[in-house]
C-alpha cells in the first residue's frame, strides 16, 4: 500500500473516514503474606476502580479528545470486575463544534468495565483484579480501548490514561484503518505524523519506565510496551511495611515481583 504524504492542511470531501484504534492493558502488581491480605487487596482495587471511578476517567477521555457522548453503560461484577462503555461523537448531535485535532506528536494533559456509546466512536475498559496462591502475588489488569472516527485522536487521551492508572507494565496498540478522501478524490490511509506511540507521552513518566516498540509503518499499526525500570518494595506491600520483614525477606519478595513484572512484561514464564 502506497503511503501518501499528508499535508499541513488537508481538504477531505466529506466526512474523515479513518478510524483510529488506541488499546492499552495495564498491570498492577501487589504482594500480600496471607490470604486475608490477598482479600483485602482485592476489595481495595475493587473499590478504587469501581464502575463509578471509571465512568469518571473514561468522562475526562472523552473531553480530552474532544468527543460528545451519547450514551455510557456500565457495571460492576461479582465477585469482583467492572467494566464501562461509552459511545461518542465527534462534535455535539445538533450543532457544529471545534473539536481537538492531532496536529503532532506531543503528550496530552496528565491526571494528577464501563462503556460509553459514541457517534461511530466509542472508549470502553474492563478491569481484571486477581488473587492468586503465587507466592504472594497479586495482580490488577484494566483493557482500555478508545476508538474514534472522524479528526479527533484517541492518541491525545494516552498521557492522562497512563498518569491515572500508574501501571508497572503497559502494553499499548495503536492503529489507522480504512482510508479518506481529499476534494480531488485521492486517497489518504492516514492524515498525521506518528512515529512512535512514545512521543505522545510526557518525557518525566518515559524516564521511568523502560520501553520497546514494535511498528510496522507501511500497515499504520504501532505498538509499544513499558515497564518501571525502579520500584519502593513499600508500594507493592499490602497490609505489612518494608521496615517490618527482615533484609532477607525484602529481598526475595522483590525479587519475586521483578519476576512477575518480566514474564508480564515479555510475555512468557522465567
Amino acid at each position: 500500500m502506497k503511503i501518501r504524504p499528508i499535508k499541513k492542511k488537508l481538504k477531505l470531501y466529506g466526512f474523515n473516514n479513518l478510524t483510529k484504534t488506541l488499546s492499552f492493558n495495564f498491570y498492577d502488581i501487589c504482594y500480600a503474606l496471607t490470604q486475608e491480605q490477598h482479600r483485602e487487596y482485592i476489595e481495595y482495587i475493587d473499590e478504587e476502580y469501581n464502575a463509578d471511578r471509571l465512568v469518571k476517567i473514561l468522562t475526562d477521555v472523552a473531553e480530552i479528545i474532544g468527543a460528545n457522548i451519547l450514551n455510557v453503560a456500565h457495571q460492576d461484577y461479582y465477585p469482583q470486575g467492572a467494566s464501562v462503555t461509552m459511545l461518542v461523537a465527534e462534535s455535539s448531535v445538533n450543532c457544529e463544534e471545534p473539536v481537538k485535532l492531532l496536529e503532532n506528536e506531543s503528550p496530552g494533559p496528565s491526571s494528577r468495565a464501563v462503556v460509553g456509546h459514541l457517534d461511530k466512536s466509542h472508549i470502553a475498559v474492563h478491569t481484571y483484579p486477581e488473587n492468586h496462591p503465587d507466592k504472594g502475588i497479586s495482580t490488577f489488569r484494566a483493557d482500555i480501548d478508545v476508538s474514534t472516527c472522524g479528526r479527533i485522536s484517541p492518541l491525545n487521551a494516552l498521557n492522562y490514561l497512563i498518569t491515572s492508572f500508574e501501571p508497572d507494565i503497559a502494553i499499548m496498540d495503536y492503529r489507522v484503518r480504512g482510508f479518506t478522501r481529499d476534494i480531488n478524490g485521492t486517497k489518504y490511509y492516514i492524515d498525521h505524523k506518528i512515529n512512535s506511540i512514545q512521543n505522545f507521552i510526557d518525557e518525566e513518566t518515559r524516564n521511568c519506565y523502560q520501553m520497546v516498540d514494535v511498528n510496522v509503518y507501511q500497515e499504520n499499526i504501532f505498538h509499544t510496551k513499558m515497564i518501571l525500570k525502579e520500584f519502593d518494595l513499600d508500594h507493592y506491600l499490602f497490609g505489612v511495611a518494608k521496615k517490618e520483614l527482615p533484609k532477607k525477606d525484602k529481598q526475595k519478595i522483590k525479587k519475586r515481583i521483578k519476576k512477575e513484572m518480566l514474564e508480564i512484561f515479555y510475555g512468557r514464564n522465567i
